[in-house]
């Protein structure tokens, strides 16, 4: 399973359900770098340093990141869905599908409804 770090507006829900699909998720909040207006680039060092893909909700700025900096541990970019089990899942899916992480970009858009 998938080595994961959140970003600070991530849904815990979505969180907590890919705990339960057996990731390891580390929270910004766990790392206690909550509320302390972190730079993007900080996040993605931080999650680089420990060998982590990032969670985000933050697509454009990561994004970004990813096209500028592509020597990182891999990016999640998620659009936000309120059903946080469904959001888990199609992550859990996509990670599944992945053959390798570092330096990934996966995009994970919701579902029409």
């Amino acid at each position: 399973m998938a080595r994961l770090y959140s970003n600070e507006n991530f849904p815990l829900p979505v969180v907590e359900e890919l705990r339960r699909f057996g990731h390891d998720v580390l929270t910004i909040q766990e790392t206690g770098r909550a509320n302390q207006a972190l730079a993007d680039e900080a996040v993605l060092d931080f999650a680089w340093s420990e060998q982590r893909m990032v969670l985000t909700l933050n697509r454009r700025h990561f994004v970004r990141l990813h096209e500028n900096r592509p020597d990182h541990s891999g990016v999640i970019v998620c659009t936000y869905d309120p059903d946080f089990a469904a959001l888990a899942r199609r992550i859990h899916l996509a990670i599944e599908a992945s053959s390798t992480a570092a330096g990934q970009l996966l995009r994970i858009n919701r579902l029409p409804r």
